[in-house]
């Protein structure tokens, strides 16, 4: 695998310096780049070339226009690649909670970091077919945050963040196109706040909707119609997402993970998580956080601050 150089990476591995807020990173893929994971959101814009990504969703084939999203904590990567030139757009979730929390409640952004990559099946990753004249907008906004790259995010994350949204935006017009997205109901949209704030609660369905003051069966519709999840398949999708992050970036045993994130029954936490992303909790940790633990220590030699994989 070769680095273009737009941006800023270190053996193919794309580092976030202190303080920032995204970053955008060229990438050409040869043969096969090697299954990862991260715990950031990335956005793969493929830009010319061939390859196949495979996911815990599945194997798709990738070409010019084509955009994946990924939540964090799942596992990806290129196989039969030709050429495979692609953009990567990374960012910390934390950014989602704060300067873009608005994002939620728009429904095409919503729908693009959430709804959509949570729905049955799809585990965490989204599809979606940018045109040439969409593809050539997103690669100037792209090409803006590379530059943007070597800039403080004290004087710059203004430019920083509009830039990323700009980007998000175009996609998540691409990712609902023939099927225009209404407005969240305010319902749907505190439920799974809820759910986000508290995984490790031990939530029933009716103890939800009474917080919402809603019926049992009234939230499980608004709900469906919103995400395609009842409210508790929701859940359990961050309780999976918590629990990767915790495999990365913890040493904590894995017992006391499934605990933390809701599940005390040790079986059970195996069982979710492994039909989340098709390995188990100890193969997860044994596969990637090692790479993980290396990848933290260089970037605090290499650069003061949080680092993240590309």
């Amino acid at each position: 695998m070769r680095v273009d150089p737009v941006g800023e990476g270190k053996g193919g591995l794309l580092y976030l310096r202190e303080g920032a807020q995204a970053r955008a990173l060229r990438y050409l893929h040869t043969t096969v780049q090697k299954t990862h994971t991260h715990s950031f959101f990335e956005l793969a814009f493929v830009l010319n070339g061939e390859g196949v990504h495979v996911t815990p969703a599945g194997r798709d084939p990738l070409r010019r226009g084509d955009v994946v999203v990924l939540r964090p904590g799942v596992w990806h990567s290129y196989e039969e690649c030709r050429d495979l030139r692609l953009y990567n757009l990374c960012f910390g979730p934390e950014i989602l909670n704060r300067e873009l929390a608005w994002c939620r409640e728009d429904p095409g952004l919503g729908y693009l970091l959430w709804t959509g990559p949570m729905a049955m099946q799809r585990r965490g990753v989204l599809n979606a077919v940018l045109a040439d004249s969409r593809l050539a907008e997103c690669v100037d906004h792209l090409d803006a945050l590379a530059e943007l790259g070597s800039e403080s995010s004290l004087t710059h994350r203004g430019d920083m963040l509009a830039r990323l949204t700009l980007s998000l935006s175009v996609v998540a017009r691409a990712a609902r196109e023939g099927d225009p997205p209404g407005p969240t109901h305010a319902a749907v949209l505190n439920a799974m706040r809820l759910l986000e704030e508290r995984p490790a609660h031990p939530w029933t369905l009716a103890e939800l909707a009474d917080e919402l003051h809603l019926t049992s069966g009234y939230l499980v519709r608004l709900f469906k119609s919103a995400t395609g999840l009842p409210p508790m398949a929701y859940l359990a999708r961050q309780r999976v997402e918590k629990a990767a992050e915790l495999l990365l970036d913890t040493d904590e045993p894995v017992t006391q993970i499934g605990r933390s994130v809701g599940w005390p029954d040790q079986n059970y936490f195996a069982r979710r998580f492994k039909a989340h992303f098709g390995v188990t909790a100890t193969d997860y940790r044994g596969q990637f956080a090692t790479n993980r633990a290396q990848l933290r220590n260089k970037s605090a030699h290499d650069f003061p601050g949080p680092s993240l994989t590309g």
